[in-house]
């Protein structure tokens, strides 16, 4: 296990209970021996899934499986199970065969239907995945399933984390609490394109798919999909939430609920990036004065995904040429003489010059800091957007030169 990133929370929060969720957490040496590998959710007859995925060309077999079976309906309730150490991409029809078993062994364990057995997988790509090692560890699973288990399962779904990743968050509706819990796992390959590595997320809400679904997908598109590490989008990437109703708060339509998934989610997102492979600084680029809010998008990720503007963080670099240099290539709409940058709050170019205030101990200043702004004003339109990023250091390269041996 790496060192724990200096960028970490100082302690996995105390999450709610969420009516009508199960959770467990067992060891089934899918790699590595005696370590936590495998997580169980089961969610209560009446509940509700939503979620969002990968877009890559090589998705693996558990996400078609879960996006073939989401639109699904059905009373049942439902079951979410997860390894870690094997990713079963890439892995052809084993991989098939691999998501099938496993569906059909939870559903005998849990009486669920194989239809509302959703699963994912996270780790190594291009190696079949040992599912019977998950599959003889399924009673022992469902036996340890309890309402307090959603720690032991952040664990569990851990890869080359250096923590656990949850968030949690209360809103009122009609004068009653509903409770929404989320965990989630990432640190490389991470530039989403749906949602993000692996998050799950449950709320004792009552609200329809479809209007879950809302909520979900547009709050993913401010929150996971803003964030990269290493501009590697992953084969894997698998975002869920369970709606249970056990609150008996109807929320549909209810924009506080909205908000307050969104807020769970940004915090997930922040909380892979703090865990970045080798990270040490936590980056929000955010531009503004974009022609329009894609194109504000654009330059911001290819900010954050350039090598030379994660390198000269990484070396406490006020080197704002590259900066420059990243906006001119990500191909949207720029004008090198209407430019203005800022680290933080100090002025560092405008008018396609530096400014004239600018002390470059003053940029070096920013850049000693554990987590740094960057402001970019196109100065083209109205245009904005914030994406949140971390440095690229040795210790990202140690991790996955190393990462199959």
């Amino acid at each position: 296990m790496p060192p724990k990133s200096p960028l970490a929370p100082e302690t996995f929060p105390d999450l709610p209970v969420i009516a009508g969720v199960r959770l467990s957490a067992v060891a089934a040496g899918v790699k590595y021996k005696n370590r936590t590998d495998v997580m169980l959710a089961v969610l209560d007859p009446g509940s509700v899934v939503a979620g969002v995925f990968t877009r890559s060309a090589t998705r693996f077999a558990p996400v078609l499986d879960c996006q073939a079976k989401l639109a699904g309906e059905g009373g049942e309730g439902a079951a979410i199970l997860v390894n870690s150490g094997n990713s079963n991409a890439f892995t052809g029809r084993a991989g098939d065969g691999s998501v099938a078993a496993i569906c059909a062994a939870v559903s005998a364990a849990t009486g669920l239907p194989a239809e509302r057995v959703f699963t994912a997988s996270t780790g190594v790509i291009g190696v079949p995945l040992p599912h019977d090692r998950i599959i003889a560890k399924l009673d022992e699973a469902v036996s340890a399933l309890s309402a307090e288990g959603i720690s032991d399962a952040a664990a569990a779904i851990m890869t080359t984390d250096t923590f656990p990743k949850g968030a949690s968050a209360e809103v009122s509706v009609g004068g009653k609490t509903v409770k929404i819990a989320g965990i989630a796992k990432g640190s490389g390959m991470i530039a989403p394109d749906m949602a993000t590595m692996l998050v799950y997320m449950f709320t004792d809400a009552k609200i329809g798919r479809a209007d879950l679904q809302k909520i979900v997908s547009e709050a993913n598109a401010r929150t996971f999909n803003n964030i990269t590490v290493d501009s590697d989008t992953s084969t894997s990437d698998s975002l869920i939430m369970g709606a249970t109703g056990a609150s008996g708060v109807d929320v549909t339509g209810n924009a506080d609920f909205a908000a307050a998934v969104e807020d769970v989610m940004r915090d997930l997102a922040h909380q892979v990036v703090r865990d970045g492979e080798g990270a040490t600084k936590f980056v929000t680029v955010t531009v503004t004065g974009a022609a329009t809010d894609a194109d504000a998008r654009t330059h911001a990720l290819s900010i954050a995904n350039s090598p030379l503007v994660k390198t000269a963080i990484a070396g406490e670099d006020p080197n704002w040429g590259r900066i420059v240099m990243a906006v001119g290539k990500s191909g949207a709409a720029a004008d090198r003489d209407r430019l203005t940058i800022r680290f933080g709050d100090v002025l560092v170019a405008e008018k396609g010059w530096v400014a004239e205030s600018y002390a470059e101990e003053q940029g070096a200043a920013v850049m000693k800091q554990a987590e740094i702004p960057i402001n970019v004003d196109i100065g083209l339109g109205t245009g904005t957007a914030t994406v949140w990023t971390c440095d690229l250091t040795h210790g990202y390269i140690t991790i996955n030169a190393d990462y199959r041996s």
